[in-house]
């Protein structure tokens, strides 16, 4: 029965979110404490009446500080480009490039001296562990992306599929060729691809090569995923014996819904969670 795609994305989740989706409070407390010692130390300047001549003494007696610079500004790199009246820096808070007096600028006009100097925080230890949470937030899409290959995978596991025996994590398409001996160029553009899938179920009759994602917000990116994986699944009907699966969920394709109408209408093994709860891995054979 031929599947109606306004039905299917009826079903599509807002969220798969788990407790850890939002922080990660495990990588913060760990990237903080690796620079622990270097803040407690950094802590004197707070409130300091002669805040230049005692950074200045404290670089000279601890280097390594300087290392902590940039993440006060939250920024994760070493290095910081700055252009003023008259030059260009790229300033190297691994080894210092520059004269102490060049860093006591930057100090100065980053606004790192008023911060520390007018009490404005009263521990940097604290204040850094809230621009790590800050920074983490960037990463939830991975974590989104992860979220969604777990969810799958549960459901592989369910459907009595066992690691490394009848199911594969994050396989390379020419390592699948090589494991069965297939012949998959129509699906790697006369092996110019070096496409890894997230999961490869093989099964008495046939092997499926899976994707996985879920898209919380749109964006450009969905449309070209949505034509990317079109071309995927037609290279898979040229091959014997495989079989390519998408599944993929979330609001954001309210916004590229277009693209991913052809995509469905060409491509029968287009699937969502709701497929995935109603036992589409099962039907595997």
């Amino acid at each position: 029965m031929k599947r109606n795609f306004n039905e299917w994305l009826s079903h599509f989740k807002d969220s798969i979110s788990d407790y850890s989706y939002y922080v990660d409070f495990e990588k913060i407390y760990k990237n903080v404490d690796n620079v622990k010692i270097e803040l407690n130390i950094l802590n004197a300047l707070i409130g300091s009446k002669n805040i230049e001549e005692e950074f200045k003494n404290i670089l000279i007696k601890y280097p390594d500080t300087l290392e902590c610079i940039p993440l006060l500004l939250a920024v994760r790199s070493r290095e910081i480009f700055i252009k003023d009246e008259l030059n260009e820096y790229l300033f190297d808070f691994k080894k210092m490039i520059y004269s102490i007096d060049d860093y006591v600028r930057f100090m100065n006009k980053s606004g790192l001296f008023e911060l520390l100097q007018n009490h404005i925080i009263n521990n940097l230890y604290d204040y850094v562990l809230g621009i790590e949470v800050g920074l983490d937030s960037n990463g939830r899409k991975n974590r989104g992306g992860h979220l969604m290959e777990d969810l799958v995978e549960d459901y592989i596991i369910k459907a009595g599929f066992k690691k490394d025996e009848t199911y594969f994590k994050e396989m390379q398409l020419k390592d699948i060729e090589k494991k069965w001996g297939l012949n998959l160029s129509a699906m790697s553009g006369n092996n110019v691809s070096t496409k890894r899938f997230d999961f490869v179920i093989k099964t008495d009759n046939n092997i499926y090569v899976i994707e996985t994602n879920f898209y919380s917000s749109g964006g450009s990116k969905l449309n070209e995923t949505a034509r990317s994986y079109k071309m995927l699944s037609s290279g898979a009907k040229k091959t014997r014996g495989i079989t390519f699966i998408w599944i993929t969920d979330g609001m954001g394709w309210m916004s590229a819904k277009g693209n991913l109408e052809e995509t469905f209408n060409e491509m029968d093994t287009l699937y969502n969670i709701n497929d995935l709860e109603n036992g589409i891995i099962r039907n595997l054979h």
